[in-house]
């Protein structure tokens, strides 16, 4: 295979397999199907000589939209002589484009697994077929083509059963080779695996009884290199997927390896295909050239390495990170090197009475202008590290952004941006490029000596903390918010003082950063010696001010909710109908419950959260200027980037309460490990994540060591699993969090497509609900969770945001009743605290 050139459906992306220039592995060229005009398209393919195949992705809609397919039924249709590979939506394309019909499926397969027979072409080879053969796919499709009105030039050479699917069992993918097959018929392209039977009504003579009850799930061409799968041989679920991927290479080479032959041509096929890797990589120079310029011409070639709105600075990259190696001392105007001081207290957390006692002796007096991100739930390893902090060095400034007002359906624009230092100045200037972009910069305008943070066993050393609210998904793909957030969409703290807690060791860390003509020595003095000071008298003290109700209220009366229960379930049936039509594979539809609440003491609500629903991502915010407090008992990471520059996603799908025996809480816990449904949603996010870690890590380094893993917490079991990659080097932090945001397990998927559909049927902005929190280190890591089972206070009122992935198997009313579960620990933080204060004030 010499190149591969990817045409990707709108608002959908796919994780690709690795491809090989004659084993060299080379990441795919990747265009959205709108990108080039047809023009364009033939100039590459065969003026250029650039690409030998094209693999067609999977997508929202149907074939017979052009807003979905684009340019795809032209490349089916005229591109006779290129081999191509439809995926799903690609599948479906070249059977439409073909003149067969796609109709409804017997029912809509999405994140379920199937077992596939097929009838051995090249595409299967090594491959084995039927039942209990162990090639079992994963399917994503609420359409089909129709067997019955095939056209003779496409033959069938895949189907499964319409009525069996199979539960995840750890289906793994199969490394078994492929061989090299020689073609011999010199004039057609011909699949030397095909079996000789004569046309398509022969070949499935033998099945005409149970054809109906059978769903075509591959088909090919009878002259052309056409191939289409519908099922997803991509997803880590699928087993031989990559095999079908190596198949697709040999059906590649032996293509391109006889066309040339045919044409009696001078220079030999490997010569060609070296020219064509030329010609590739060429291209890939031009993109990053063309994107790294200001101005982008026409007549430049904006191809992108899986998403154009990346920006990639690697030349700069390189550039800072070869001064923070040297800690070059006199940089350019703009840049500013940052020192760090830190003390290590051994041993110190229990006997001052822990991560909260030390909070409330440094910063619980008023608690304004704090933040905590806190590990309140270590348990099996979830979490290690707290870092709390408050208004104090010369560097910390507080910074709030909000997008500029946007009547409905108004597309996206930049925001209003007001800074705060630490004397109270104040300034607000607009961001026309939006915050993310404000934020890229400013973190890669800080130096530092990575030799000062050596022996530090975290990541964060100072830096950003605060939130990013959901509508910022504008800054990330969408068009458009529907709906405007009343608090700001963004918020942080520039923390140059913070006091860490490690959790597995009890020590305390104090760390300070400055400028580097700054001295941050008085800092480490006086808070180690505040520190020492906490005697058991001083905590016993803290303690009663702390207090907080022992028990929980039987009372929940008081919130309001955005939608009734009848309207909750009626937008999930419409989501049902959206699934149906092949629309959106996972909706994750939301809404909100709202309290006024008068003279609450947040930070006494967000003490009584984490005991009593303690969380490994929770999280203490408080932003007195904009009456804004969030208190977050989440137990999802959203994305982490380490000091190794590996990304972790931890996303959560799939939730069953708590039992009320041992008996029961196992019976529940193992009732969510087997159920279809659950592993259905799970699977499909966890396809997702892989393909948004994709946009930005290393070919072939991404991976999911942990599938569907149930953790327990104090009033669900949920099902986790992790994904990780390699950052590439031309990628910056903020880069990253935009190819992920929001978090999957928010949205559905596709991503993009599916927050279309949920803007207009949810009422109101989730605001900072489904967003995240967490922080941003000077030295280029970050940790963020996604914004769940949290309170948020804002002028006056308490609100919670909940809700449920929506999939074909989603019953409405139980999702109503999941939604509401998940309120359950914040909203009965809120009553008990306000049925507390007042029987202490009676």
């Amino acid at each position: 295979m010499i190149a591969t050139h990817t045409i990707y459906t709108r608002r959908f992306r796919l994780l690709m397999a690795l491809v090989w220039f004659f084993n060299l592995p080379v990441p795919p060229v990747v265009i959205r199907n709108d990108e080039w005009t047809w023009e364009e398209l033939c100039h590459y393919l065969y003026e250029e000589y650039a690409f030998d195949n094209i693999v067609i992705s999977p997508g929202p809609g149907t074939p017979s939209c052009p807003e979905d397919i684009g340019i795809c039924l032209q490349l089916f249709s005229k591109c006779w002589d290129i081999p191509v590979l439809g995926v799903c939506l690609g599948h479906q394309a070249l059977g439409y484009v073909h003149g067969a019909q796609v109709v409804h499926a017997p029912e809509p397969i999405h994140g379920r697994l199937s077992e596939v027979e097929h009838n051995g072409c090249q595409l299967f080879h090594d491959i084995p077929s039927g039942r209990d053969s162990g090639f079992k796919v994963v399917r994503y499709h609420s359409l089909v083509i129709d067997s019955e009105s095939l056209p003779e030039e496409l033959i069938p050479i895949a189907w499964t059963s319409s009525t069996t699917r199979l539960p995840f069992i750890g289906a793994k993918d199969s490394d078994k080779s492929n061989a090299h097959e020689i073609m011999t018929d010199k004039s057609v392209f011909v699949d030397p695996f095909l079996p000789k039977v004569g046309n398509r009504s022969s070949h499935l003579s033998d099945n005409g009884k149970t054809r109906n009850a059978r769903v075509l799930m591959g088909i090919k061409h009878s002259t052309m290199p056409h191939y289409g799968v519908q099922f997803h041989p991509e997803s880590v679920a699928t087993c031989y997927g990559s095999q079908i991927f190596k198949n697709f290479k040999e059906i590649t080479d032996d293509y391109w390896l006889r066309f040339w032959s045919s044409c009696k041509k001078d220079k030999s096929a490997h010569f060609d295909a070296c020219m064509q890797v030329s010609s590739a990589s060429r291209l890939c120079r031009e993109f990053h050239r063309s994107f790294s310029s200001e101005k982008k011409t026409m007549d430049q070639l904006e191809v992108v390495h899986e998403d154009r709105n990346l920006v990639h600075t690697n030349a700069e990259m390189k550039g800072l990170e070869m001064l923070n190696i040297l800690n070059v001392q006199h940089v350019g105007t703009g840049y500013k090197c940052l020192k760090l001081k830190w003390r290590k207290l051994d041993h110190l957390a229990g006997q001052v009475g822990g991560a909260k006692s030390i909070f409330c002796w440094l910063y619980g007096h008023e608690a304004e202008n704090t933040f905590w991100l806190d590990s309140s739930s270590t348990e099996k390893g979830r979490a290690r590290f707290s870092f709390m902090g408050g208004k104090g060095g010369s560097l910390w400034k507080q910074i709030t952004f909000r997008l500029s007002d946007q009547s409905e359906g108004c597309s996206k624009g930049g925001g209003y941006l007001s800074l705060e230092d630490s004397q109270g100045s104040a300034k607000t200037i607009f961001l026309e490029d939006g915050f993310l972009d404000f934020l890229n910069k400013e973190l890669q305008s800080h130096l530092y000596d990575k030799n000062e943070y050596e022996g530090l066993p975290f990541d964060f050393h100072g830096g950003y903390v605060g939130y990013i609210g959901y509508d910022l998904k504008v800054e990330c793909g969408v068009t458009s918010n529907r709906h405007k957030s009343k608090t700001p969409d963004a918020c942080f703290f520039f923390a140059d003082n913070l006091v860490v807690i490690d959790h597995k060791n009890d020590d305390v860390y104090l760390l300070a950063i400055c400028e580097e003509s700054s001295s941050i020595t008085q800092w480490l003095d006086d808070t180690e010696e505040r520190l020492l000071s906490l005697n058991d008298s001083l905590r016993m003290g803290l303690e009663r001010q702390y207090s907080h109700p022992s028990t929980f209220s039987s009372r929940e009366a008081g919130f309001a909710a955005e939608k009734s229960r009848e309207q909750y379930i009626e937008d999930v049936k419409k989501c049902l109908n959206y699934i149906k039509d092949g629309e959106s594979y996972e909706l994750c539809l939301t809404t909100q419950i709202r309290k006024p609440i008068e003279e609450l003491n947040s930070f006494g609500l967000y003490l009584h959260l984490r005991e009593r629903n303690p969380a490994p991502y929770a999280a203490w915010l408080s932003f007195p200027k904009e009456d804004l407090y969030i208190c977050c008992s989440s137990p999802e990471r959203f994305l982490q980037l380490d000091r190794n520059d590996i990304l972790e996603a931890k996303p959560i799908k799939g939730t069953i309460a708590r039992g009320a025996t041992e008996e029961e809480d196992e019976q529940l816990k193992s009732k969510l490990q087997l159920s279809e449904k659950e592993q259905a949603e799970n699977l499909m996010i966890v396809d997702l994540l892989r393909n948004d870690l994709g946009r930005v890590c290393d070919p072939g380094s991404v991976h999911v060591p942990h599938l569907m893993d149930v953790e327990s917490y104090a009033t669900v079991h949920t099902m986790v699993s992790t994904i990780r990659g390699k950052k590439r080097l031309d990628v910056s932090v903020v880069d990253c969090v935009k190819a992920a945001f929001p978090g999957g397990s928010m949205t559905g998927a596709p991503k993009l497509r599916s927050m279309e559909l949920l803007d207009s049927l949810e009422s109101c902005s989730r605001g900072i609900y489904s967003g995240c929190i967490g922080f941003f280190s000077y030295n280029q890591t970050f940790d963020l969770n996604i914004v769940i089972r949290t309170v948020v206070i804002h002028e006056g009122e308490a609100s919670i945001g909940a809700g449920g992935a929506i999939i074909a198997l989603s019953n409405p009313e139980n999702e109503y009743e999941e939604m509401i579960l998940k309120t359950k620990a914040p909203r009965k933080a809120v009553t008990d605290l306000i049925e507390f204060n007042k029987s202490n004030s009676s």
